[in-house]
């Protein structure tokens, strides 16, 4: 079982060496402020990193956790682009993939950013 590191209030999760390897990622040191500003420009992924950020219950979450009602392909494209970013890491899990964000490398890249991402409430 994971246990809970402490990174401010957000929630972020120790990895335990049992989990499979994450899918391609960008390094930390990799991350571009343009791409992450770009991937969170949309509303669903800016409301799948909140979530991460704010609900997470344990290291990976499946895409169905999220709540989301949209076509499998739209939901893979949105967590690619997460990915791409650098915004979350992904595992996959037999047919279902894993979803934990980044925060140790977003804060580190980037301070402050990930506190905005909790202040944001989506339009009515």
């Amino acid at each position: 079982m994971p246990t809970k590191t402490p990174t401010a209030e957000f929630r972020s999760f120790t990895e335990t060496p049992d989990l499979p390897e994450p899918l391609p990622e960008p390094a930390r040191d990799e991350l571009r402020l343009e791409t992450v500003m770009a991937a969170l420009s949309d509303p669903l992924r800016l409301h799948v990193v909140r979530k991460l950020l704010l609900e997470a219950e344990r290291i990976d979450h499946p895409c169905g956790w999220f709540g989301i009602d949209r076509p499998k392909s739209s939901l893979t494209h949105h967590f690619r682009t997460l990915r791409d970013a650098g915004l979350i890491r992904q595992r996959q899990f037999g047919l279902t993939r894993g979803n934990q964000l980044r925060v140790d490398d977003i804060e580190a890249r980037f301070p402050g950013l990930l506190a905005l991402v909790a202040q944001w409430k989506p339009a009515p």
